[in-house]
């Protein structure tokens, strides 16, 4: 009875063993406010669920906590991959009520969403750090990308030795400055798209289901 009981449990954990590996990777989309993070996460599981992540909003630090997106599964040039999209906070060194006043808040409103808000960094920095298995790093390509919170960032996710896309967004503005992220961050392949208007989608995806396979 004994040597079919350790037969029946090793049998078992081959076979959790199998079904894990298959399990859907969670990939976090990470990045500054407002760099456009929930709108690409909202236009990938639109695209491919028909469903949408969260909310989205020019006021920054809409999302105030992560949000996820389960087997979401992605085809491209003949490879397939099945991910959790994880829509985490924009993360920042400081959140200031103030900025919150200028969009029409009452005070009282404003220190609480920037208390929010800044639950929500720490909160993304949990997930960084414990539950992503890679990374989709979004910039605003109209924005200087040499900051600290970037530099900080890039550095955690290589330091967990975790793969990363960077995206420089908003390519559909006169402003945007692809190059100037590609310089910031030359270890890196930098894929320019809008994800407001669904530009250069198809390039993400053929990425995406390489990278994260």
């Amino acid at each position: 009875m004994g040597l079919l009981t350790s037969l029946k449990d090793s049998i078992t954990r081959v076979t959790d063993g199998l079904f894990a590996s298959e399990e859907p990777k969670r990939i976090g989309i990470y990045g500054p406010p407002n760099a456009g993070k929930t709108t690409l996460a909202n236009r990938i599981a639109r695209d491919w669920t028909g469903d949408a992540v969260g909310p989205e909003s020019h006021i920054p630090h809409e999302t105030r906590r992560a949000r996820r997106k389960e087997g979401v599964t992605i085809e491209r040039s003949g490879k397939e991959v099945t991910i959790d999209i994880v829509d985490t906070p924009g993360v920042t060194t400081k959140v200031d009520y103030e900025e919150f006043l200028e969009h029409d808040m009452e005070k009282e409103d404003a220190v609480r969403r920037s208390r929010e808000a800044t639950e929500g960094v720490a909160e993304a920095m949990h997930w960084l750090r414990e539950d992503v298995d890679g990374v989709i790093y979004v910039l605003d390509s109209t924005e200087d990308p040499f900051t600290q919170v970037n530099t900080m960032l890039i550095g955690i996710i290589e330091s967990q030795e975790l793969p990363v896309l960077i995206l420089a967004n908003k390519i559909d503005k006169e402003e945007s400055d692809i190059q100037r992220i590609a310089n910031a961050f030359p270890q890196h392949e930098t894929i320019p798209l809008s994800a407001l208007e669904g530009q250069n989608m198809d390039e993400v995806y053929e990425n995406i289901a390489e990278y994260f396979a």
